[in-house]
């Protein structure tokens, strides 16, 4: 492994996978354990993880988030989106996968193993999301400059909320997704490959916005994932 796929491995949360495989706060036993550990290192031998942001300005007017300068702005129209970003003067576009070898292994234990396969989307939805948070932590420390700190808000992506999912469209224009790491959009706003994530992250001055593990701050109280951090 080379060191992003080092660090994705080390940032991994198993009882994240588990919970993915329907376990919830219960664990496996020893057989699908072993087997959640086999998959997830030859997972990890395959990715090749690729990634893409850009930083702009943002305005935030009713349910109306406007990134960008005046005379090329990008809209996106969602309440639950303004709401997220009210506070932010700034919002990223992030696009991250996990790479076409990460679905090649997939596809491969679809046809072999079944459980293994399973167990292989869980620990793919892990690792991507081990991945975007590394790429999160990166973001924000570079815009965090002269001395002066910035927060993230959560990673908000279309599909999410009242976002629609047809946003996926605007996101991939503005980053050249398909052009730049070879992440593509089907006619049905699917991406491939498939363990891949778009997302706008807010960027703000307050300290006291939710970021990267700080369940206690979300609103979502029904969260199957929130004793994770």
């Amino acid at each position: 492994m080379d060191h992003i796929q080092n660090d994705i491995r080390n940032r991994v949360n198993i009882r994240e996978i588990n919970r993915y495989l329907g376990y919830g706060a219960k664990m496996p036993d020893d057989s699908v354990g072993v087997m959640i550990t086999e998959v997830l290192e030859e997972l990890m031998c395959a990715v090749k993880p690729k990634n893409l942001y850009q930083v702009y300005d943002s305005r935030v007017t009713g349910n109306q988030v406007m990134l960008g300068a005046s005379d090329k702005t990008i809209l996106f129209e969602s309440q639950n989106l303004a709401d997220n970003l009210a506070q932010c003067e700034k919002v990223v576009l992030m696009a991250a996968t996990l790479g076409l070898e990460a679905d090649k292994l997939l596809q491969k234990y679809e046809i072999v193993n079944m459980t293994k396969a399973a167990i292989a989307q869980a620990c793919g939805a892990a690792c991507i999301e081990a991945y975007c948070n590394i790429l999160q932590e990166q973001i924000c420390e570079a815009q965090s400059e002269h001395g002066r700190r910035l927060y993230l808000r959560p990673r908000f992506s279309p599909g999410y909320g009242d976002l629609p999912l047809q946003y996926q469209r605007t996101i991939f224009q503005a980053l050249e997704c398909t052009k730049r790491i070879g992440l593509t959009l089907t006619d049905s706003l699917l991406m491939y490959p498939t363990k891949s994530v778009t997302a706008l992250i807010g960027l703000t001055a307050n300290p006291q916005s939710c970021h990267i593990g700080k369940c206690a701050q979300c609103d979502n109280k029904e969260c199957a994932f929130r004793e994770l951090s």
